[in-house]
């Protein structure tokens, strides 16, 4: 494996849901360390719930310390060890957490008494709050300073906003203001995992992305978050946009964010049976571009590194319009825990 500094950016960041297929087989992440040029610097478990009983916590649809997870749990520890930080993920599609960490103190102290154990328990580096469902402002401000008093400095804290909630707070599943978090907040959040995906976004060229810069986000802040294929949800950018996309906004901004990708067990273009090629290839788009050599990626691999340096314009007249917001159906194995939870 290529060595990786888990706080260089540009990121490459991996989601972790579907941790078993429909046989109840074990989906390793290990290829993403052993297999040939890939540099991955975050993982993330997810998703992480809380459920009315206070110590019903979840893991999608089981508890953290269910057996079936005894291997999950012992390759991320092997991920840490390879210098990858593994955090886990809060909330996503499956409503209910952050409404319960929400309320009044007693309440919140209650809930979030079992979250603080499974970090502490799994060693999780961070914790990725993807919230969507309406919450207060006081009520995530309350959240990450819980998280940053009892974990540390070192503790990294991220966000998974849909990209256009950096851009318009109307256009938003988490009800607070984000530009306002971040200026209340923004010195305890290491990055934000934008979804740039299901109609909330659009990574097949640079015009969004540049236009959260020009609202005034940093570019190291902004994570472009991608599906690692269509099956994942509305929004897959094939690599011969995103590798061109991805050498402009490097080139123009040198601390630009990365990349993370929703989710491992099924990124293109190895599907279910080679799922880390998806890793494999933004590693060559990221980390090509700053010089930095990685092995090649199977056939094809020169077809690619060619498209990744070939300049597209965001500023021509003809070019792509963003796209608003639309509905959309988002995929989790855990949302049969939004009927359990409620």
């Amino acid at each position: 494996m290529m060595a990786s500094s888990a706080n260089a950016t540009p990121r490459i960041v991996v989601y972790h849901q579907t941790t078993h297929d429909p046989d109840g087989k074990l989906i390793s992440i290990l290829p993403l360390i052993t297999k040939p040029g890939i540099s991955v610097t975050h993982l993330i478990i997810a998703a992480i719930h809380i459920n009315e009983d206070p110590d019903g916590l979840t893991l999608n649809d089981h508890p953290p310390s269910d057996p079936r997870y005894v291997t999950t749990w012992a390759e991320l520890r092997i991920a840490q060890a390879s210098d990858i930080k593994v955090l886990g993920m809060l909330g996503g599609a499956a409503k209910g957490s952050y409404a319960r960490l929400d309320r009044d103190q007693t309440t919140f102290e209650r809930y979030y008494g079992p979250l603080y154990d499974l970090i502490r328990e799994r060693g999780l580096d961070g914790l990725d709050l993807d919230v969507e469902e309406p919450m207060s402002l006081d009520g995530i401000c309350r959240l990450i300073d819980r998280l940053r008093a009892d974990f540390g400095p070192n503790f990294i804290i991220t966000l998974a906003p849909v990209a256009a909630a950096l851009l318009d707070a109307r256009r938003n599943l988490s009800g607070f203001d984000y530009e306002v978090l971040e200026l209340m907040r923004g010195e305890q959040i290491a990055w934000y995992n934008a979804q740039f995906y299901c109609g909330w976004g659009d990574a097949s060229n640079p015009i969004m992305y540049e236009m959260c810069v020009t609202k005034g986000w940093r570019p190291d802040k902004v994570v472009i978050g991608l599906v690692t294929t269509p099956d994942n949800g509305p929004g897959f950018v094939p690599f011969e946009f995103l590798g061109p996309t991805l050498a402009v906004l490097q080139r123009r901004h040198p601390t630009f964010g990365g990349v993370m990708g929703w989710e491992f067990f099924n990124g293109l273009p190895g599907g279910q049976e080679r799922p880390w090629e998806w890793a494999q290839h933004m590693t060559r788009f990221l980390r090509d571009t700053q010089g930095k050599s990685t092995q090649a990626v199977g056939a094809g691999g020169a077809a690619s590194r060619d498209a990744a340096t070939t300049e597209i314009d965001p500023d021509a007249e003809d070019g792509p319009n963003v796209k608003f917001p639309q509905s959309f159906e988002y995929y989790s194995d855990g949302l049969d825990m939004e009927a359990e939870a409620d």
